[in-house]
């Protein structure tokens, strides 16, 4: 397993991190067992960096974890968790409140059976809450060690910008992670997320890089997702996030360059976002340990440069008119000089 920094911080983690939003999922999940078996074989590979929420199946995927975590070294281990959506039908359950922050932390620390969290992502955006108030929140886990570092998911580009501003104004922890849907399939955080989370110094971690599993070839030829499948409870929750035209012309893509090249879909959609620098982990999320084998395979293997670009290009967006100005006016800056910031690398 191959590890990459964490945004601008020093912390190392590894290029796969296993996602655990099926654990304890009676549908498409697995049971405490397998998710034990599955975690063994993941730390066993080298992986370090493990993802969670409070949200996942209630909580139980956090228990499920908490049940784990003692027998292992907890120094070896990156965890992850998130706060904002509900968590009870009362009156400040969900959100990014001071009283909803701090009570989620604790209440995923009890379910973990663990005394702090690598990492703490406000999950979502909240309209209401001052941003103030919550980053202030956050800031204040991290001085009472429940909290090493903080991370944003799910939030609009100005959004993340404004957080890590409040930030840097009033002297709070900033954000160092930015955890976003980014695959083949759903490349719209090029436009202004990722810019905006290299200018800030916060680490890309890409999740449903497999698109719920169109992207492996298990839903070739097929018009609708298989009752009780993933894909389509998932669709029933979130929408077609990803059974869509747009979705269907990749998976089309991907199975062309695989047939080609002899490597598989899965192995091709989970390595491509790791031929980013500004990406620095690609979470899977598994219900097998063969799954599991097969997906951290791009951990320690990189993409040829070829079968890289010749997907890029078949599955590169439309240009929108303030893309195509940006890269053009930007172009003349950049190509002033050898180089301009090696480790910058804007889509």
């Amino acid at each position: 397993m191959k590890y990459r920094f964490l945004g601008s911080s020093g912390l190392l983690i590894s290029r796969i991190t296993l996602g655990t939003m099926t654990f304890g999922a009676p549908e498409w999940g697995c049971d405490e067992k397998e998710a034990h078996a599955i975690l063994r074989r993941f730390l066993d590979a080298g992986g370090n960096s493990i993802d969670t929420a409070d949200v996942y199946t209630a909580g139980g995927s956090e228990e499920i974890l908490g049940g784990f975590l003692p027998g292992v070294p907890r120094e070896q281990i990156v965890l992850a968790s998130k706060c904002y959506f509900p968590m009870g039908t009362q009156p400040n359950r969900y959100g990014l409140s001071r009283k909803h922050v701090v009570a989620s932390c604790e209440a995923s620390l009890r379910r973990l059976r663990t005394d702090y969290l690598d990492l703490y992502y406000l999950h979502g955006p909240d309209p209401v809450t001052p941003v103030e108030e919550t980053m202030r929140a956050f800031d204040d886990l991290v001085r009472q060690g429940k909290v090493r570092y903080i991370g944003v998911s799910n939030l609009f580009a100005w959004q993340m910008a404004k957080a890590a501003g409040v930030c840097a104004r009033l002297g709070l922890e900033s954000p160092v992670a930015a955890q976003y849907i980014y695959s083949l399939i759903h490349r719209e955080p090029e436009r202004e997320v990722v810019p905006a989370a290299v200018d800030h110094g916060l680490g890309v971690l890409c999740y449903s890089p497999l698109g719920a599993g169109l992207l492996t070839g298990k839903y070739k030829g097929m018009t609708a997702p298989v009752r009780g499948s993933r894909m389509q409870i998932r669709a029933q929750i979130d929408g077609g996030r990803f059974w869509h035209p747009q979705g269907m012309r990749v998976a089309q893509a991907v199975e062309e360059v695989s047939a080609k090249t002899g490597i598989p879909m899965a192995k091709l959609a989970i390595a491509w976002p790791l031929g980013r620098r500004f990406v620095a982990s690609v979470i899977v999320g598994v219900r097998t340990q063969d799954q599991l084998a097969a997906n951290l395979e791009p951990g320690d293997w990189d993409m040829p440069a070829d079968v890289w670009k010749s997907l890029e290009e078949q599955t590169r967006p439309e240009e929108e008119y303030q893309v195509w100005f940006t890269k053009m006016a930007y172009a003349r800056f950049f190509n002033a000089a050898d180089f301009h910031d090696e480790r910058a690398e804007l889509p």
